[in-house]
């Protein structure tokens, strides 16, 4: 038992320089196709462009979910510190609205996001889940709190399924790239529907 905490507590060992580089590649040319071409975007692409084999992809990445939490983490982090700014906010409903907003616009960047997070949603040993849908999950839990404690939203209003409309307008907003406005009327909508009476 003593060699099993020990060996859990051991920190992951460095990679080396060349793997290191490969490992940046290959987020790198990971990010512009998604960018490009969606989530779905073919990994063996991914993989010749960073100037590696789908091998040396799938040991950095077991999976498609695995590089997709690794691409989106500088932004799942921005999102967190402006989660943290909005948590002091004078007007918390209006916090929570402007932070749904951010998900929005960064789920809109990559074709397919807001869907695989509604996919991954449920299954908490998603590594996307982990490394981004429960992160975010729980900064939204403070921010609704916040803004039930104001009186301005309904208490039996829950963070996942808030996080689901919010993929869901997303979603919308990705399917009609000619219509700038809709993910704000999208969110007002919703944010009727969800004011305390």
């Amino acid at each position: 038992m003593a060699m099993e905490t020990a060996t859990a507590q051991t920190p992951p060992r460095p990679m080396r320089a060349d793997a290191r580089r490969n490992y940046e590649r290959l987020l790198a040319e990971a990010r512009t196709a998604f960018t490009q071409h969606g989530t779905d975007a073919s990994l063996e692409d991914i993989a010749r462009r960073a100037g590696v084999g789908i091998g040396t992809l799938y040991r950095h990445f077991p999976n498609r979910t695995a590089l997709m939490g690794a691409v989106f983490q500088g932004e799942i982090c921005a999102l967190l510190e402006r989660s943290r700014e909005l948590a002091q906010a004078p007007r918390p409903c209006q916090a929570l609205i402007d932070w749904l907003r951010a998900i929005v616009d960064h789920a809109s960047t990559y074709r397919g996001l807001s869907q695989a997070l509604m996919a991954c949603s449920g299954d908490e040993t998603s590594e996307l889940s982990r490394g981004c849908g429960l992160p975010l999950r729980e900064a939204g839990s403070e921010l609704l709190a916040r803004a039930q404690q104001s009186g301005a939203v309904r208490s039996g209003v829950v963070i996942a399924d808030l996080m689901q409309l919010t993929n869901a307008i997303a979603l919308a907003v990705e399917q009609s790239p000619d219509d700038p406005e809709l993910a704000d009327r999208l969110l007002a909508l919703a944010f009727t529907g969800l004011k305390a009476r």
